[in-house]
């Protein structure tokens, strides 16, 4: 029974990608299943459209900015919360949590409001602002894990040899941290770069990031250039997906090597 409900479920995950990129290929001027003759006319409409280049490069531009963000506050965050020993921790936690339980849309509506005011709606640091805004949860988390998991007598080893406690986080904890690190600033930029409803509502008439651009264009026109786009994106992301979870083995490696290290000094 439960290696149905499996096979289920992946054949849920799987055939709208085996719909989708056939369709990409399709002869017709509109969306249809199944396509009718072979053209790669789609892909070129794409790469030789110079709004659709604009749009992809906005997102990327907005997805590494958001990562970098979310990495650089996300561990600072992370740290002061899993060393420190303030009690506004737990209301920290409470708020980070928002971003993930408000709705998306009721977020945006008062980001698009304040950035309204603010002059940041439809710039770039505005979109990089809310996306970092709606990725850092995800950054702490993985970064608490394997924060925690790092024993502080090594800090404490290193600033009693006379490190500062920048030096000891740098040299001896960042190491450590360093593939969830990685995992966490992946799944920043995965989740900047899909994210439609913040960048629908902060989107300008020039500044359109990729899924804006998708949205639109499936509102208008329907046309298997979004087939096309989707099927360029599957590789892209499935390939950044083998890295996160690479990069999450070997953080988990050297997690348990460093503690089996600790073991046999002990």
């Amino acid at each position: 029974m439960l290696g149905a409900y499996v096979y289920a479920v992946l054949a849920f995950i799987i055939v709208p990608l085996v719909i989708v990129i056939p369709m990409s290929f399709s002869q017709n001027d509109y969306l249809a299943f199944p396509p009718t003759g072979f053209t790669l006319k789609w892909y070129a409409e794409y790469f030789d459209s110079r709004q659709w280049r604009a749009a992809t490069w906005l997102s990327v531009q907005v997805a590494l900015l958001t990562a970098a963000c979310a990495s650089l506050i996300g561990t600072a965050a992370t740290y002061a919360m899993v060393r420190g020993r303030s009690r506004l921790v737990t209301l920290f936690q409470i708020l980070l949590i928002g971003p993930i339980i408000v709705p998306h849309i009721a977020l945006a509506v008062g980001l698009y409001l304040f950035f309204q005011t603010i002059g940041l709606s439809g710039t770039v640091p505005g979109f990089v602002l809310a996306h970092t805004v709606l990725t850092l949860p995800f950054v702490v988390f993985t970064m608490a894990a394997a924060l925690g998991s790092v024993d502080a007598n090594l800090e404490a080893a290193a600033m009693s040899c006379g490190a500062t406690r920048f030096q000891a986080f740098r040299f001896v904890t960042l190491p450590l941290v360093l593939p969830s690190l990685a995992s966490g600033a992946l799944f920043a930029f995965i989740i900047s770069f899909d994210e439609p409803v913040v960048s629908f509502f902060l989107s300008g008439i020039r500044q359109k990031t990729l899924p804006r651009r998708m949205f639109e264009d499936i509102e208008q026109n329907l046309t298997p250039i979004i087939p096309a786009i989707a099927t360029l994106l599957i590789p892209a992301i499935a390939t950044l997906l083998i890295v996160l979870s690479i990069a999450i083995l070997l953080g988990g490696h050297a997690l348990r090597s460093r503690s089996k290290t600790q073991s046999s000094a002990g």
